[in-house]
């Protein structure tokens, strides 16, 4: 099925389930929008998916969506005709250390959540009352999901809900925000309900050559990702791009918004993810941080 005509925007393009994301896309007959923050990952991963499909139309977007001011910028560009029809936010990063921006926020909050919320809420007014997708990669609801959110820490300086932690934890604060990104999708949902604007949650599954891991050096990180990386039964990006693909493609989806999705089903999340009340709390912290009003 051709969707030629069709513009997708994906975050986190230039390497792992992004850049096969982006691919498939594109092979698919859309416009896609990779975005990126370096200007020399963008043009090699325009290199590569070219090779693969000829005929692509590609445009490249940089944004280190770690900063806050970046985001609004890349969303002023994307808020401009043409407007997207397909917006997967799939930037990732899991941090070594708790990195804090020169904007006074963690490195891997703003990244994995504050950037999505802020990007997403920003293009809400622009599209309107046109149909779009929006697509967010989120929690394992079997297993990241299981510890929730602890609302009164965002950015991770203790390991509460999870017993004594001395010192900062890579994959409970990437955990969390995997959370964050499913209750965003829930709450921003309930928010554009009677619009033509689908929100979606996705877990891409346990997928190797990510990228997450890529140039770490602490060792928990590293063997982690040498491991996932070796692992020959380990599914490569392809299979992690799937469902964030017939997500953004497929007329099954039509209309349905507020679901998350595992290998094309539509699966529950924890009951703390999808806790109105929560998901609220977080939304209105989010827009906080992010200097938004909590309504849309």
């Amino acid at each position: 099925m051709s969707h030629r005509g069709k513009r997708a925007v994906v975050t986190g393009a230039t390497n792992g389930i992004g850049e096969a994301i982006a691919r498939r896309l594109a092979a698919a007959g859309m416009t896609v929008v990779l975005v990126g923050r370096s200007d020399e990952r963008l043009d090699r991963t325009r290199a590569r998916i070219a090779a693969a499909v000829p005929d692509a139309d590609l445009l490249l977007e940089r944004a280190d969506l770690s900063l806050l001011a970046e985001v609004r910028e890349l969303a002023k560009r994307l808020g401009r005709e043409p407007l997207p029809d397909v917006v997967i936010s799939n930037a990732a990063v899991i941090a070594e250390v708790r990195e804090v921006t020169s904007e006074g926020i963690p490195r891997f909050l703003a990244t994995n959540h504050l950037a999505p919320y802020l990007l997403l809420r920003s293009l809400v007014r622009p599209i309107g009352r046109r149909a779009a997708r929006f697509v967010v990669v989120g929690a394992d609801p079997g297993g990241l999901a299981r510890v929730p959110v602890d609302l009164d820490d965002l950015g991770s300086r203790t390991g509460r809900g999870l017993g004594p932690l001395p010192s900062f934890r890579p994959f409970v604060a990437y955990g969390r925000t995997k959370n964050m990104n499913a209750m965003f999708g829930y709450a921003l949902a309930r928010r554009l309900a009677g619009t033509r604007i689908t929100v979606n949650g996705v877990h891409p599954g346990i997928i190797k050559d990510t990228g997450l891991g890529k140039g770490t050096a602490r060792g928990t990180l590293r063997v982690f990702s040498t491991l996932l990386g070796s692992s020959p039964g380990t599914p490569g990006p392809d299979a992690g791009a799937d469902t964030p693909v017939w997500l953004a493609t497929t007329p099954d989806v039509e209309g349905i918004s507020g679901s998350f999705f595992v290998k094309r089903r539509q699966v529950s999340t924890a009951p703390h993810t999808t806790d109105v009340a929560r998901c609220d709390r977080l939304w209105d912290e989010s827009a906080r941080l992010v200097g938004l009003a909590p309504a849309l």
